[in-house]
């Protein structure tokens, strides 16, 4: 088994955004990297969520605090095995067969195929995504030279890992609430509190913490952005510790706890009180990190799901033979595929934003794609992961197969990184900032145009429901907020399957298949089509012959 190989969707992609030196270097990169997340690391996630899950060592011999975090050696050699491969280093610095800078696109590949082993282990690698991105886009030169050639170390020097905390108990998602404080004395920052839902603690080498300096005001605009160490020079704690580790649902393989300030070094990164914009800019990447692992879990529990109906058995035939599974099937497929192909575009644009190449008006859509990305793929990572246990039957609910780790795992991606009613506020936030509604229209129906005349029909279909969406938006727009805050997630919905059609119909257009034009089809009756409450004409065995690549008797 290699996840990448199998993937034929992920390929295309990459090929078409990729230059073609980078792919053909990338591609080469994957295929073993695919083997490997199939294979070894595969199994080491099994151990780590079972046997081998991080555990607080509170106290040394001596009874002093000691705050340790075991890690098994499995765990390790994956940590070490991705960021010897530039999951996070590749972004930041140049590929020595290349000469050249990655990007992010080839870092959410490795992701997306690190997460369908285990996003517990997709996590860190997120979390010092977040901290190298702001240590190299607000540190002063003194905080770079120091410490992010370690976090984004490919081997050559000691590794960091990162770690963002903005999490307090009075809180949670209401971070204005924080009360961490930061003391400046002795020349230095000191920070002071807690912070109750901290990953990767104990793992990381550095964390980026939000703290409130003396005399700065309340709310998000006093917080500002800290860099701390997490040993002194000396190997000693730096004036911090673990209270104890979070017992969680799922993503077991990652460390997350209650971690206390008591005179923590910190050294301030980029001005002081901007920390919270600096921090959600790097949350805007987790997000896209996020419905990476989303999309990752769904590619398994969809090929988990495949391989189980050729395998078993069911009064007399293959539960492949059986129509309502080719059904379940055919719509997982189309799903994950759409899905993928638009987490994959979003990636790019997060590419051109970061290079600095999108105006004021991209980076309110780029936000918005985010949003609307982020909850959609966490939802569907649940569902998918749900149908695969139903169809393994009492095999599905049995730990001895990966599917109940795979449910464990995606519902903490509703969670992480804003849950859905916080995205929504997001969304309704950017349609007042930006005007993000009409610009998303636009945006839509000028994708829409640049399709060929080939697709007419199925391009009509599309601009007639997306007249009316737009009608949708206006009224929305024209509701107070109590009565928008009720509806904000169902017209959330409801753009990003039209978002997804239209990147469908691009598909199609571009590739001219047959598999393509079947995919968008079924997409429509399946997806979009209901949202809206229209007649479905429901697809054919044809197509969904065409999408599964089998003949069926019937579909």
């Amino acid at each position: 088994m290699n996840f990448y190989e199998s993937d034929h969707q992920l390929k295309r992609v990459l090929k078409s955004k990729l230059d073609e030196e980078f792919f053909n270097w990338a591609d080469k990169e994957l295929v073993e990297f695919g083997h490997e997340c199939a294979t070894t690391i595969d199994e080491r996630a099994m151990h780590t969520d079972r046997e081998g899950q991080p555990r607080l060592i509170k106290y040394d011999k001596y009874g002093d605090d000691q705050s340790y975090v075991w890690l098994n050696e499995g765990y390790r050699k994956t940590r070490d095995y991705a960021y010897e491969n530039g999951v996070v280093g590749y972004i930041h610095k140049e590929i020595p067969q290349l000469g050249r800078k990655g990007n992010y696109l080839y870092s959410f590949a490795q992701g997306y195929l690190l997460s369908q082993s285990e996003p517990g282990f997709y996590c860190p690698v997120t979390l010092s995504m977040a901290t190298a991105y702001l240590l190299d886009t607000y540190a002063d030169d003194r905080l770079k030279e120091k410490y992010l050639p370690h976090v984004l170390s490919t081997g050559e020097v000691e590794l960091y890992e990162g770690a963002t905390f903005l999490t307090e108990r009075q809180g949670g998602s209401d971070v204005g609430a924080n009360e961490t404080k930061a003391i400046f004395k002795g020349g230095t920052y000191k920070l002071y509190g807690e912070k109750y839902f901290a990953s990767n603690a104990g793992a990381c080498g550095v964390a980026t913490v939000l703290a409130r300096t003396e005399e700065a005001p309340e709310g998000t605009k006093g917080l500002s952005l800290f860099l701390v160490p997490w040993k002194k020079e000396d190997g000693s704690l730096n004036g911090l510790s673990l209270r104890r580790l979070k017992d969680k649902l799922g993503v077991r393989a990652v460390p997350s706890a209650e971690v206390m300030f008591d005179g923590a070094e910190a050294y301030l990164i980029g001005e002081k009180e901007q920390g919270f914009y600096y921090m959600m800019e790097a949350l805007n990447l987790s997000r896209i990190c996020n419905a990476v692992a989303s999309v990752g879990i769904m590619r398994r529990a969809y090929n988990e799901s495949w391989q189980y109906v050729h395998k078993r058995d069911a009064f007399g035939k293959k539960l492949i033979d059986y129509p309502m599974i080719q059904d379940t099937l055919v719509k997982m497929l189309v799903k994950q595929e759409v899905e993928t192909n638009s987490v994959f575009e979003l990636g790019h644009l997060f590419d051109k934003w970061a290079k600095g190449l999108s105006s004021n008006l991209d980076e309110g859509l780029l936000r918005l794609h985010i949003a609307l990305l982020k909850a959609e793929t966490a939802e569907k990572a649940i569902h998918f992961s749900q149908e695969a246990i139903e169809i393994h039957g009492g095999n599905g609910y049995i730990e001895d197969f990966v599917t109940p780790r795979l449910l464990r795992d995606a519902q903490v991606l509703t969670v992480w990184e804003g849950t859905a009613n916080i995205l929504g506020l997001e969304v309704m936030r950017l349609f007042n900032k930006y005007n993000i509604d009409e610009v998303f229209v636009n945006d839509l129906i000028y994708k829409l145009n640049q399709i060929s005349e080939e697709a007419s029909e199925e391009k009509k279909e599309l601009f007639d429901i997306i007249g009316i969406l737009e009608k949708e938006l206006r009224t929305f727009k024209s509701l107070n907020s109590p009565t928008q805050t009720r509806a904000v997630k169902q017209l959330a919905k409801k753009m990003v399957c039209c978002m997804e059609a239209v990147a469908a119909l691009q598909q199609f257009s571009e590739t001219k298949s047959p598999r393509e034009k079947a995919i968008f089809r079924v997409y429509m009756q399946s997806e979009l089509i209901p949202l809206f409450h229209l007649r479905s004409t429901g697809w054919t065995l044809e197509e969904g012959q065409i999408i599964l690549g089998k003949s069926f008797a019937q579909l």
